[in-house]
């Protein structure tokens, strides 16, 4: 069992900056790859990014490619998501996952946190 907890989500201008975090608990989190996602209203849930369990290859959605860069810290259980040059249409609640393979459906990730809302004014 991985529980998640997101924080870092908030308010921010077009081209402003915001950085996510997801805590997890356990002692096996370096065994989990770990994605974000996001879901804005009325849409379905889509990848953001992922980062494999130690090498730490990393995935991205084209939208977002270039902007916003995800790391991990296993010492630290922690994933995070970099997102710079903020644009309205990255508004979503934005939820980080944890599963066995390093992929982008959001299918094969198992465990998930509850969300925190990211809002890009215009």
């Amino acid at each position: 069992q991985v529980q998640l907890v997101e924080s870092g989500g908030g308010l921010v201008q077009a081209g402003g900056s915001l950085r996510l975090s997801c805590a997890a608990s356990g002692r096996t989190f370096s065994m989990y790859a770990m994605g974000w996602f996001r879901q804005a209203p009325g849409k379905e849930r889509e990848f953001v990014a992922a980062i494999s369990q130690n090498v730490g290859l990393t995935s991205y959605a084209d939208s977002v490619k270039g902007r916003f860069t995800i790391s991990r810290d296993n010492a630290k259980n922690t994933v995070y998501l970099q997102m710079n040059s903020l644009k309205p249409e990255d508004t979503a609640v934005y939820y980080c996952a944890a599963g066995p393979y390093f992929r982008s459906s959001w299918l094969d990730y198992h465990y998930w946190g509850q969300g925190t809302q990211v809002t890009v004014s215009s």
